[in-house]
């Protein structure tokens, strides 16, 4: 990962900001409630789904290179365990709040429920900017924290990943301490780890690639030919920059891709490895020269047929879902569509795949990882990336029936579909004790 080193005060400062303007909790049980009305849940089984079943916050000292010591805040919740071990990624970032890892975790029940995974959801973060961090803090602070939920983790308890501003090293760090903690290694206690550790042939791509997957089906439903299409993606990280080669690869001609300080837009279409180059060099697809520099804002707002939110959540909202011209949109970002902006989406045409289903991917392949640590046999990128499109299309289908019966959004249809597996799961479990 590459880091930097600035001054402790200003990494200290910068973990303490909020972008939230609203509550992502209320969001995430807004949704819920609306997926609940279209089931006709009762009124018990909502309120045990409906907050989270526990909520870890860690207030931890790091050492810092100039032998300071910080201190800094992360947490860990679990949603509901009745589906089986809980299953989500840690965050990394100065904007993390526990209501945004409740919201995440929730979102990740519902997500594994949808693609038919085994697990209830899981969330963690750091209140942290980790491009302040040099390798070494970087290096404390995850192994810190993860000394810290340990208590939480395990490979049959709760399997944390990769997430925003974490990577593979990362998830090695997470390995390795949790398994020195134990005193015997434990490569399943984490997903996302490099291969010689345990991780799986086509994770770093799963996350884009299922993301396009559901495109793919989504455009079947529409008569749709992306052969020529128009593609839009905001946020040129992991998941953006895969989903991005992929729709080239498709034949459809992306025109606009951004990350945090901003985008890149080309009608005539851009060639990809040329940003993904420009990126490497400067550190932002921003002022690539043949492209005009875009706010993330206005990228939304692009003339395209295919938009792929793949940054952070709260993107779309009330305001700019009158102006948004994509025929899909693939949520390849947790939350980036507010609920006030589906129903208008939906008014519009705009068919929305969303989160809980379109990035399914990346806690998918997780899954295929999960196994072959269990049963020390790994599988080869084919056989991977041919179970995930199958996961993918069937869930797909599922989704899409639901949405056809109730006459509702695809985001109400996905909820629904994972409410009722994961309130049936807890209703034939029973209350404990």
């Amino acid at each position: 990962m590459a880091v930097e080193t600035l001054t402790r005060e200003t990494a200290v400062e910068s973990s303490q900001l909020s972008h939230h303007e609203r509550d992502l909790f209320e969001v995430a049980v807004e949704q819920f409630e609306i997926a609940a009305d279209v089931l006709g849940l009762d009124d018990g089984m909502r309120r045990v789904l409906s907050c989270c079943q526990r909520e870890l916050t860690v207030n931890f000292p790091v050492e810092m290179d100039d032998g300071s010591v910080q201190v800094f805040t992360g947490h860990r919740v679990q949603h509901n365990t009745g589906p089986g071990p809980t299953k989500g990624g840690i965050r990394y970032h100065q904007n993390v709040t526990l209501a945004e890892v409740k919201a995440l975790a929730m979102w990740m029940t519902w997500k594994c429920a949808v693609v038919g995974l085994p697990f209830g959801g899981a969330k963690g973060g750091v209140q942290v900017n980790p491009k302040l961090l040099s390798r070494t803090e970087l290096q404390n602070l995850t192994r810190r924290y993860t000394t810290e939920i340990q208590p939480m983790i395990g490979q049959n308890k709760d399997i944390p990943a990769p997430d925003v501003n974490t990577n593979p090293q990362v998830m090695a760090w997470l390995m390795d301490t949790y398994s020195m903690n134990v005193g015997y290694s434990v490569p399943g206690v984490t997903t996302g780890k490099p291969l010689v550790l345990g991780g799986s042939e086509g994770r770093n791509e799963a996350t884009g690639r299922g993301c396009v997957f559901a495109v793919e089906q989504a455009a079947k439903t529409l008569g749709m030919d992306l052969t020529g299409s128009r593609t839009v993606v905001q946020g040129f990280g992991n998941a953006g920059a895969v989903a991005a080669r992929l729709m080239a690869e498709l034949g459809s001609k992306v025109v606009a891709v951004s990350d945090s300080r901003g985008g890149t837009h080309n009608p005539n279409g851009l060639d990809l490895a040329a940003v993904a180059a420009h990126k490497a060099r400067t550190g932002s697809v921003s002022g690539f020269r043949e492209g005009e520099d875009v706010a993330n804002d206005d990228l939304l707002l692009l003339d395209c047929d295919v938009l792929i939110p793949a940054a952070l959540e709260g993107q779309i909202t009330g305001e700019n879902a009158t102006r948004i011209t994509a025929r899909i949109i693939a949520e390849a970002a947790n939350g980036p569509t507010l609920p006030e902006a589906d129903t208008i989406l939906y008014d519009r045409g705009v068919f929305v795949l969303p989160d809980i289903f379109a990035n399914a991917g990346g806690v998918t392949v997780s899954y295929f990882e999960w196994v072959q640590d269990l049963q020390a046999f790994p599988w080869t990128e084919q056989e991977v990336n041919q179970r995930l499109r199958q996961i993918m299309t069937r869930a797909y289908e599922a989704v899409h029936e639901t949405s056809q019966k109730y006459k509702v959004h695809m985001r109400t249809a996905a909820l629904a579909r994972g409410i009722a597996r994961v309130a049936e799961l807890n209703e034939l479990r029973g209350i404990y004790p």
